[in-house]
Parts: C-alpha cells; structure tokens; sequence
C-alpha cells in the first residue's frame, strides 16, 4: 500500500509550523486564505493577507494555480470571488496585489478583474535567489 500523499504533506520540515502561524493569522483576522478545490484535488491558493482595519481598510491579495490549469479562467473567476468576499464580507476598501514584472498572465487575471497598475516595486522580492521587479496592482471597492 502506499504512502498518503496528505499525510506525507504534514511530515514536511516546517509545515507544521508554517499551518501554525496561517492559524494564527486566520484567528487574528488578518488573513484569509481560500483553497482552490475541484473533485477532492486542490487546484491553487487565493489568499487575502495582512489586512489592516482602522483608517486603511486594505489587504493584499496573492494566488497560484497548478500550471496545468493556467489560461482557463479559474483564477480570474476565483479573484472576482475574492474580490466580493472582500467587499462584501469583510468590508474592505481596497486590495492590492503584485505580480513578476514579466508574468503577464497574472496581470491579465487582475486587470479582468478591475485592478489598475500603479507602478513597478524594484527588487521586491527574492524569488529564485535574485530580487525580482514586480508590477503593483490596485482596486478600490
């Protein structure tokens, strides 16, 4: 017989620790992680993430999908989801999100979805072992 795949998934180094702090953040109300499920297989991860009450009323929004699934329209639809849950839900003013400077497909997943490029974060992130440009996207609700 062979190995659960899901119980290999929680043996992983620093996945206990990594669901740990998601539930802290869950509990604290500054995240909201969705996972993309079709037919018992997770497909991707919408999360919205590091949401700020008060005066700002923000979240930033970040996602991936299987490769396989790209181009199909999955994630556009599960953004605009998203961006209802945000609104209506959670009453947020604004959500913001970055993509690789040169991952167009995102950037066409967000401009579907109303979000407006507003600028470029040079060396945002280290990805890969280098520092990456990324595009800034917006939407206001």
């Amino acid at each position: 017989m062979g190995a659960d795949p899901n119980r290999q998934v929680l043996h992983r180094p620093g996945t206990a620790g990594c669901a740990y702090r998601q539930r802290q953040e869950i509990d604290a109300g500054i995240a909201l992680p969705m996972v993309l499920v079709r037919d018992g297989e997770v497909l991707g991860l919408l999360t919205l993430s590091s949401i700020v009450r008060g005066a700002f009323q923000n979240a930033h929004l970040g996602y991936w999908i299987d490769h396989t699934l790209q181009g199909a329209g999955i994630m556009t639809a599960a953004v605009a989801a998203a961006t209802r849950i945000a609104k209506d839900n959670l009453e947020l003013h604004r959500i913001e999100a970055t993509t690789l400077a040169h991952n167009t497909a995102s950037q066409r997943v967000l401009e579907k979805n109303g979000f407006e490029r507003y600028g470029t974060a040079p060396a945002y992130l280290r990805i890969a072992g280098s520092w990456q440009d990324h595009r800034m996207f917006q939407r206001i609700l």
